[in-house]
């Protein structure tokens, strides 16, 4: 089965099951938590606490943002921390209050929804919810931010997910898939179908390598929105259970500028110097 995975870069990692796998890391990783160069700027707040409702239950509670000092345009900063609606300081101090205040909302929601079974619970358990924002590239005023969550409240299996977004400093908004190719999106469907071995999961049995297609879930492999790219291709990364089975782990699949040929923005084919 799946190597384990470690999704978090977090002092709490949340571990998914042994069915897991290494994450496939196919755009330079930024790993400094702090960056800087001429106007633009990345730091950081994080948040973690535990607290013991009984012998039976410890709840845990994690969480990582980026913060951007350089960032000013408010419609920007709604797009990159757009999983969290309330709020309304994107500054260092007002972005940390905010962790503090969703770790007290998460504790007072378990002790709350607990009260009627708590006492019921067979054998200690120990629930999570960890979120991080990591920073993965930038380069050409495009910055790649990867958001990872992963939490457990009970059941046979831990759960996580991945959402990929590309924001355009230049331009101030989040990139859309019709910023990069002008290809319809049944046809780049088509190419995710094929290429969907290219990158393997890391998932095995007894017989060894089992490939990604032999775990869909699915007929038609979506574009998304969930893609971020480098210098030689397009990638869309989906999350378990997303197109295929949970034991193949969160699957990444990728799209050449070759294969997109004729229909790059050319704007954007520019700024990352394609030459297709």
């Amino acid at each position: 089965m799946k190597n384990t995975i470690s999704v978090l870069a977090l002092s709490t990692l949340f571990v998914v099951s042994a069915c897991k796998k290494t994450e496939n890391n196919s755009a330079d990783t930024v790993k400094k938590d702090t960056v800087q160069n001429n106007t633009f700027s990345v730091d950081s707040v994080k948040v973690s606490d535990s607290v013991k409702l009984n012998d039976s239950l410890k709840i845990k509670y994690s969480s990582k943002m980026l913060v951007f000092p350089t960032i000013k345009d408010r419609s920007l900063l709604d797009s990159i921390y757009f999983g969290d609606k309330n709020i309304r300081d994107f500054s260092k101090k007002g972005l940390q209050a905010q962790l503090e205040n969703n770790k007290n909302e998460y504790f007072s929601k378990i002790k709350k929804d607990s009260k009627d079974w708590i006492s019921d619970l067979g054998f200690a358990q120990e629930w999570y919810s960890d979120m991080s924002m990591n920073l993965k590239s930038r380069t050409n005023d495009y910055i790649h931010i990867q958001y990872l969550w992963g939490s457990y409240e009970g059941g046979a299996h831990d759960n996580y997910g991945f959402s990929e977004r590309v924001f355009d400093l230049k331009n101030n908004k989040k990139l859309e898939l019709k910023d990069i190719t002008s290809m319809p999106k049944a046809k780049i469907a088509a190419m995710l179908m094929k290429n969907i071995n290219k990158i393997n999961s890391g998932t095995t049995d007894s017989n060894g390598k089992v490939n990604n297609s032999e775990m869909l879930l699915v007929d038609v492999v979506p574009a998304t929105d969930n893609f971020y790219f480098d210098e030689k291709n397009l990638y869309f990364h989906y999350s378990p259970y997303e197109i295929a089975a949970f034991a193949a782990g969160d699957i990444t699949i990728s799209v050449s500028w070759e294969e997109l040929k004729g229909t790059i923005n050319p704007e954007f084919k520019k700024r990352m110097g394609i030459s297709y």
